[in-house]
């Protein structure tokens, strides 16, 4: 008893209730998220009228169907990821970002980059402002690459599969060219740069011959040896420098620089050709969910917020992300930043691809289940292609009856 007294005392003095300051979620729960703490109490220091106070959580999205089911404790602003943004719009949770664009006239289009900006904007309302862009990166690691006499591969910043397979028996053992980190990533990169798709007429579509191509072209690697093996971490098997090529994610800048002794830069995902490639990427946007307790003070606090971000945003630079505020990625200071490559001419720009399709994170979620088995050869492909799409097709039937039974009660 005296030790719960004792924590609930010290909460009692640490706590300073304001009803004006805004509730701001994220699923945040890395290292991100101390970024993003950071931020906050800068705009903070700021002594805004509404302050923020930055709530993380590992199961956000599921507290957002209770709070909303409920209507009691809605956020005032979330971050959420654009692969939500169709269906959040389909079952009318978000409020548009009408009125804080008419707060802060520089919170528009034309100061933002627009794979970002687009991806929030359905039917021509405006339903989010994006924080930034993340996604597929593939980092290199410099001293192998002149190990093995192979530097000429990133002379045109794509490594293609057939230079990757060129090194098939030319390697010392315990080194391989590629891992299999962020793999599901990799695949759907792949399909873009086959013309495919994860959905035909609306309807999920896993189980196609771009899909199966893509796998196919990805087994090859390793099948010919080249590939991290099954069960490995591929990741730290990278960073103790056995591998020439790690695909993770732009975020993972900040880890790989913290080992000592590792020299590494960052190019595009491997693809078949040079002339098309493609890194899948997701979007951190701000939103607000429908709430009949937002005031608009508490609308015009989170604008001013908003526009703090954008001037500001910097320090998200820090956390290996690609920022979607025009005026920070265009800075001197932003190049300074691995991912500025990113953005570094149009042609790059162009190849950071945002899935928007309403079922796409089941999708991701099949290929994350099934992938690595089936490029590793514990599942026939044509057996794994076959599940994935029972997979999604099994968990859109599921979500549409959870929404029919939501708009029931």
């Amino acid at each position: 008893m005296y030790f719960s007294f004792a924590i609930l005392c010290t909460s009692i003095l640490h706590y300073t209730p304001d009803s004006n300051a805004i509730e701001f979620w994220t699923p945040l729960t890395g290292d991100d998220g101390a970024y993003m703490d950071q931020l906050v109490k800068e705009y903070n220091e700021t002594d805004p009228e509404s302050k923020v106070k930055h709530v993380i959580t590992s199961d956000m999205y599921t507290k957002m169907y209770t709070v909303m089911n409920s209507g009691k404790g809605i956020p005032d602003l979330a971050i959420i990821h654009a692969d939500r943004v169709p269906n959040f719009v389909k079952q009318d949770l978000l409020e548009p970002m009408t009125q804080v664009m008419e707060s802060q006239a520089e919170i528009k289009m034309e100061n933002y980059l627009s794979e970002a900006w687009s991806v929030g904007n359905i039917d021509n309302v405006q339903y989010t402002i994006p924080l930034d862009i993340h996604g597929s990166a593939m980092y290199y690691n410099k001293d192998l690459l002149a190990k093995y006499g192979v530097e000429h591969f990133l002379d045109d910043d794509v490594v293609t599969f057939d230079e990757i397979l060129s090194l098939e028996g030319k390697l010392e053992d315990g080194d391989y060219v590629v891992n299999d980190a962020l793999l599901s990533w990799v695949i759907l990169a792949q399909l873009q740069n086959l013309g495919g798709d994860v959905q035909v007429n609306g309807n999920p579509a896993v189980n196609t011959p771009e899909m199966k191509q893509a796998i196919e072209a990805t087994k090859g690697i390793a099948d010919a040896g080249l590939m991290t093996p099954y069960g490995e971490d591929g990741y730290l098997m990278f960073q103790s420098g056995n591998v020439l090529f790690s695909t993770d994610g732009t975020w993972s800048s900040t880890g790989h620089a913290t080992v000592d002794g590792l020299d590494f830069g960052v190019t595009n995902i491997y693809a078949f050709e040079p002339n098309k490639f493609t890194n899948r990427s997701s979007s951190h946007l701000f939103a607000m969910l429908k709430s009949e307790n937002r005031t608009d003070e508490k609308e015009t606090g989170v604008a001013d917020f908003l526009e703090f971000i954008r001037e500001n945003s910097i320090e998200w630079a820090k956390a290996g992300q690609i920022v979607a505020s025009k005026e920070v990625n265009e800075s001197p200071e932003y190049k300074d930043y691995l991912q500025s490559f990113f953005t570094s001419n149009e042609k790059e720009t162009e190849s950071l691809y945002i899935y928007t399709y309403e079922h796409y994170p089941y999708v991701a979620e099949a290929l994350d289940t099934y992938i690595l088995d089936v490029v590793h050869g514990e599942i026939d492909i044509d057996q794994g292609l076959e599940e994935m799409q029972k997979f999604v097709t099994d968990k859109v039937s599921e979500g549409s009856l959870n929404i029919e039974n939501a708009e029931k009660e």
